[in-house]
């Protein structure tokens, strides 16, 4: 089954009972428990906000300038582990409209901005596994197990990681920097 990180109950289990705070991305059919002892689905939770919730946050910079966006949060969970939250959050394109959600878990006193600054950098690890197919076979494979799967997977991030730095190696700025 494909599920996003943040959907993975036993994943977010786990960060939580180490303490590890997170922001994860989750799909927005996704169930969470409320505060009021409910479950919710998590656009339906989000839909329910009123407008005053939404304010402009920045997920930094882009490949195209700064990502800036709506966003809101909503605390969800019943129990909170003392100086601990657990939220929804929610970010808007503010060109497309498109929403993107994450479920998070860290100190109570994280902020909104604090938490699209942390879940901000996750475009590029996703540029690298393009880059990863694209360049070093990461897509090509047809293995039956797990196993197989991940010794495929980690040759061709290391194939690539090999290709990013003999690209660095032998650009032009690279190659003045050790002349001089």
């Amino acid at each position: 089954m494909d599920e996003a990180y943040g959907q993975s109950k036993s994943l977010r289990v786990w960060l939580e009972g180490h303490d590890r705070a997170h922001v994860v991305a989750t799909r927005c059919n996704d169930y969470v428990v409320t505060t009021s002892m409910g479950r919710a689905r998590v656009d339906e939770l989000i839909a329910s906000l009123p407008r005053r919730a939404w304010s402009r946050i920045s997920a930094g910079p882009g490949a195209h300038g700064p990502r800036e966006y709506r966003g809101a949060r909503v605390p969800i969970r019943i129990f909170w582990r003392p100086g601990r939250g657990h939220w929804l959050t929610a970010r808007r394109n503010m060109s497309t409209g498109e929403l993107a959600y994450c479920v998070c878990y860290g100190p109570r006193k994280t902020r909104l901005m604090d938490l699209a600054r942390i879940a901000g950098p996750r475009w590029a690890v996703e540029e690298c596994f393009q880059q990863a197919k694209g360049q070093a076979g990461l897509d090509e494979y047809q293995v039956r197990d797990w196993r197989a799967w991940y010794a495929h997977v980690t040759l061709s991030m290391a194939a690539y990681a090999w290709l990013v730095v003999a690209r660095t190696l032998t650009s032009p700025e690279q190659t003045a920097a050790v002349t001089t």
